[in-house]
Order: C-alpha cells, then structure tokens, then sequence
C-alpha cells in the first residue's frame, strides 16, 4: 500500500485520545497507531480498550506472557506482520522466557514448552486458520489442560487478535519504530518483515 486507509488521529487530538495514549505507553512503551485510527470513532476505540483489558487480565495460569506468545502464533497463521510484531513485543515486556521466545516455532517438540501450552498453541493456529480447523482432537487436548475459564481467556486472546488483524492488515497501519526493533530481533530469521506496514 501507497498509504494507511484512514490516518490515525493525534495523540493530543482529543481527551480521549490523550487517556489512551498514557495507558499504552505504560503496557507498550507507545501507543499502537490503529487506537489512532480506531479513534476516528471514539466509542470503537473506548470499546477495544475495555475488551483488551478484559481479555489480557491475569487470573491464573494463563499468563501474561503466555497470552502474548498465543497472540503472536494467532498473528503468525493470519500473516499480519503488524500484530506479529507488536505480540512479539509485548511477549518481551510481560515477562516470557528467552528460551521460548527463540524457540516459539518449534513448540510442538521444544523441551521448555508444556503440554498445556502445546494444546492452546494447537488452538491459537487452527482457530486462526481460515476456514477454521479446530476439530475434536483440539478439544478434547485443550479440555485435558485447562479448565473452562481458562479455555475462554485463551479464546479471548485469539478473538481479539482476531479482530486487530483484519483491522491492522486492512488499514495497512503503519509499524511503530519500537515494535518493528523486536520484529527484526526475534522474528526477520523467520522470514518476518514489516509488509505493507512501512511507508
């Protein structure tokens, strides 16, 4: 793309967009220009904040950097490089392993990861792919690890990367210097690069 669909608003345009931009930086380190454009319609924005606080809230087992790592596979299957880049990042601030950030390809086999996380990182993938591919076996494998609630956190995390890869790869937002740092770091050896999301 010659240009983002819509560009994204200022962060001192409105008290909105103001409010938005102090959360951000503290869970980023900046704010994501696609709260910018979401902010083009202030309810749209308000509304995907809430639900992003929502979904990435701790209540146990299923953590902030294994939230992260899922959200990056969901991105991966997807193949929007502007969300590959921005979970890669956040996986790097909440706290996942060294280990398991260089080694995410290869989950199904690598020691560091578990079962449980084997079996949502099954999930992430097939509930990604289009058509989608979650079958009877994934069910059943995601059932044998966590429970109901769990399921539902995971499942809110791959709905809502859902939601920001259309959004993202369809505006063509463009990638932040911070996210785009990580993506070259941890992801550019794995073919990751910044798309249609530089200008």
């Amino acid at each position: 793309m010659k240009q983002p669909l819509v560009s994204p608003l200022d962060r001192n345009a409105n008290k909105e967009a103001e409010e938005m931009a102090r959360f951000y930086e503290e869970t980023l380190g900046f704010t994501p220009n696609s709260l910018f454009t979401m902010m083009h319609r202030p309810r749209i924005a308000t509304a995907f904040l809430e639900m992003n606080q929502a979904v990435m809230e701790n209540k146990g087992r299923v953590t902030s950097a294994l939230k992260r790592l899922i959200a990056y596979l969901s991105s991966m299957t997807t193949g929007c490089r502007y969300c590959e880049a921005h979970a890669i990042r956040a996986a790097v601030r909440y706290g996942s392993e060294e280990d398991k950030l260089q080694n995410i390809w290869d989950y199904k086999t690598y020691p560091a990861f578990s079962e449980a996380e084997r079996a949502a990182f099954d999930l992430a993938i097939a509930a990604s792919s289009v058509p989608n591919a979650v079958d009877d076996e994934i069910a059943e494998n995601m059932r044998a690890h966590w429970e109901q609630g769990e399921i539902v956190e995971i499942m809110g995390v791959i709905a809502l990367f859902g939601y920001l890869n259309r959004w993202n790869d369809s505006m063509g937002t463009q990638l932040e210097e911070p996210a785009a740092e990580d993506g070259n770091n941890l992801l550019a050896g794995h073919g990751w690069s910044r798309g249609k999301h530089q200008y």
